[in-house]
């Protein structure tokens, strides 16, 4: 296990948007991603910021449901 990179809000909206979620709105500086799967939709929140916290971004991490390894460093 690596360590998470420091990533911006737009490059993780990148990460979500390579990943099958879409941009559904945003309002401020959050911007909402969901993706949808039979029988279920998972929704994350991204904060449109400059860098994210560490803690913020392992939220994200697993809200959307996807492998750590897209986040860190190689």
């Amino acid at each position: 296990m690596g360590k998470i990179k420091v990533l911006s809000g737009a490059e993780v909206c990148r990460i979500l948007a390579a990943q099958d979620f879409v941009k559904v709105r945003q309002r401020g500086s959050h911007i909402v991603m969901q993706k949808r799967l039979p029988g279920t939709t998972i929704t994350v929140p991204v904060p449109n910021h400059r860098e994210l916290d560490r803690g913020t971004l392992r939220s994200i991490i697993r809200q959307s449901q996807l492998d750590r390894d897209l986040f860190e460093t190689d």
